[in-house]
């Protein structure tokens, strides 16, 4: 069961004012103003960092944990940890840090507080080598055991290194482009830990992932006095249901699920480092990269980010195009989910073809607009990179008005009855509101779990403050629910775009000159948008130059997968294939 809210839930009880002054005024020998010029939040005092987070949650009302990222401040001799939290009545976030000196990176941890820190800590270890004590399992979740080194770390170079930043020397101004492959001797390609040799190297393997997996215990698996041993079972990296290289190590007792844990990273390229190489404007294509069905909204989400840095005002006509662009975007992802989610259950390729048929149609559109179907690059900081041609609104009006609407119903007449459909989705993946908001899972998954939280709404980016929506939430948090939610978020899109094609004016599409390089005034900043599948968010750093000094993404698919263990448990092993497919991840995003 689905039903529509136009506003966000209140937070009562909850003291008003501002959090940082409440925060400094109940701890003042732990908490300090950021010292880093122009730079948000406060700093808390490591050994206080726990309790500092308890009264947060639970006395301020940040119950949401959105982002938790790293950063490695070499030439201060510290690691700094950054989390962002906020009030599910809306408003901005609660920045706090918390730092560790680079010789021993310890920090609490802070999953017994937010269980949804509990991915990321384990990508700030794994790509920073920092410690967090108390955390539940802390090992490595992009790479592998037995990787040599922490590779985020400013000072750590990989093979083939030639700069820091972009344009390199290389290849710019005379233009005479060397591979670097070319210009390295063979034998200096790669890297090896100091006293490496291959006759005395034990590949650590799995070992680290089985433990404590790997015991067999006997039971009565269907409480009739069956006896049944507990195994562990791979599902994937190659496996059709998958979604891409993405594998799942279940813990089965007879054929009941008792655990499951994600193994990703099959397709990490640390995409991060990538993005503190290139320039400021270089990564808007890079953005394209993460999630490939929704590139223009991976667009958006790096533009509002760094234009909150700049304090650039984009004009009208381009944040109307921004709209239109990131519901059309929505909807082609919900099309694409809804399809390979049928397609998952049995109903081979039928409801995925319906939803690509209608992608193709749109992606007409974002051809027309930027010249690409896929990777878009059509953003820009302060606007968009050239304006609609004159073809382009009768045919996305005649889409929005008599297209889209009459496909989604019939989407919704042909599936939503199917009685297998019913009997594998009703009452199955069930993700309770109150663990919904504790995994800090966003979007769709969120929202079908009775959570009415959506980030046009709740910190409204653009124009989005100017237009009628409501808000799709479901009731039971289960596969059905995110299913519902995502067709009547279709219906919502389109309500979006009538308003935004009837509104838009003419005018400039772009805030200045066009330029191939910027400079971004020094300072940190978290911009955030509602991609289709959750909150998608950058945090920066700036120092002032043509490169960014930080660059993270909150990667919805990667932390929305943090409680499929617990939706999969006391289900069967074909459930976890429809468990994970009503997600809806992307592995480009997940493993980035």
């Amino acid at each position: 069961m689905v039903r529509l809210v136009k506003s966000l839930e209140p937070s009562p009880g909850f003291p008003e004012g501002d959090p940082i002054a409440l925060l400094q005024e109940r701890f003042p020998d732990a908490i300090s103003p950021a010292d880093k010029g122009n730079h948000t939040g406060v700093i808390v005092e490591s050994d206080r960092l726990p309790e500092v987070a308890l009264y947060i949650r639970d006395q301020l009302g940040y119950q949401y944990l959105s982002s938790v990222t790293g950063v490695d401040y070499l030439d201060d001799g510290y690691f700094e940890v950054v989390y962002h939290a906020y009030r599910l009545s809306g408003g901005g976030p609660l920045t706090f840090k918390a730092r560790t000196p680079r010789e021993d990176p310890v920090l609490p941890s802070l999953v017994a507080v937010w269980p949804g820190a509990d991915f990321q800590e384990r990508e700030i270890w794994d790509l920073y080598g920092v410690r967090f004590t108390g955390h539940p399992n802390l090992k490595r979740i992009l790479l592998w055991e037995g990787f040599a080194g922490h590779p985020m770390r400013k000072d750590w170079k990989e093979p083939y290194y030639e700069e820091e930043h972009k344009p390199f020397k290389s290849r710019w101004p005379q233009g005479h482009f060397a591979m670097a492959e070319e210009r390295t001797p063979w034998g200096r390609n790669v890297q090896y830990p100091p006293d490496f040799t291959p006759e005395g190297w034990t590949p650590e393997g799995d070992a680290a992932l089985y433990e404590g997996l790997l015991e067999l215990e006997t039971g009565h698996g269907n409480g009739k006095g069956l006896r049944t041993d507990r195994v562990v079972v791979n599902m994937g990296p190659q496996h059709p249901s998958t979604h891409g290289v993405f594998r799942m190590v279940v813990t089965l007792n007879g054929e009941t699920i008792v655990d499951l844990e994600p193994v990703m990273g099959y397709l990490h390229r640390n995409h991060e480092k990538i993005g503190e190489r290139n320039t400021w404007l270089g990564n808007m294509p890079f953005t394209d990269r993460l999630d490939y069905i929704c590139s223009m909204h991976n667009n958006f989400g790096y533009a509002v980010a760094v234009e909150k840095l700049m304090g650039v005002e984009v004009p009208e006509r381009a944040e109307y195009i921004r709209v239109i662009m990131a519901e059309l975007t929505r909807i082609v992802n919900h099309f694409i989910a809804i399809g390979f989610l049928f397609n998952d259950l049995g109903a081979f390729f039928t409801p995925a073809l319906y939803g690509l048929e209608e992608r193709e149609l749109i992606l007409d559109l974002f051809e027309m607009a930027s010249g690409s179907r896929m990777m878009c690059n059509y953003f820009r900081f302060g606007g968009v990179a050239r304006d609609l041609p004159e073809e382009f609104l009768p045919l996305a009006r005649e889409l929005v008005e008599n297209r889209l609407p009459r496909v989604i119903d019939e989407f919704e007449t042909y599936l939503t009855g199917n009685e297998i459909f019913l009997a594998r989705s009703v009452g199955v993946g069930v993700l309770p509101k109150e663990m919904a908001i504790a995994y800090s899972t966003a979007g769709p998954v969120l929202r079908a779990s009775g959570v009415a939280y959506d980030v046009r709404k709740a910190e409204p980016y653009g124009i989005y403050d100017r237009f009628d929506f409501e808000i799709p939430i479901g009731t039971n948090g289960d596969i059905f629910d995110r299913y519902k939610v995502r067709i009547e978020e279709m219906r919502q899109s389109l309500h979006i775009l009538k308003q935004a094609l009837d509104q838009i004016p003419d005018g400039p599409i772009q805030a200045g000159k066009k330029a191939y390089q910027v400079r971004v005034p020094a300072g940190d900043a978290y911009g955030r948008v509602e991609n289709p599948k959750g909150e998608l968010g950058f945090y920066l750093v700036s120092t002032g130059g043509p490169n960014p000094y930080r660059y993270h993404i909150r990667a919805p698919s990667f932390i929305n997968l943090t409680s499929l263990g617990e939706m999969s448990k006391g289900h069967k092993v074909a459930d976890i294939v429809a468990i994970l497919g009503s997600i809806d991840i992307v592995l480009g995003e997940v493993d980035r």
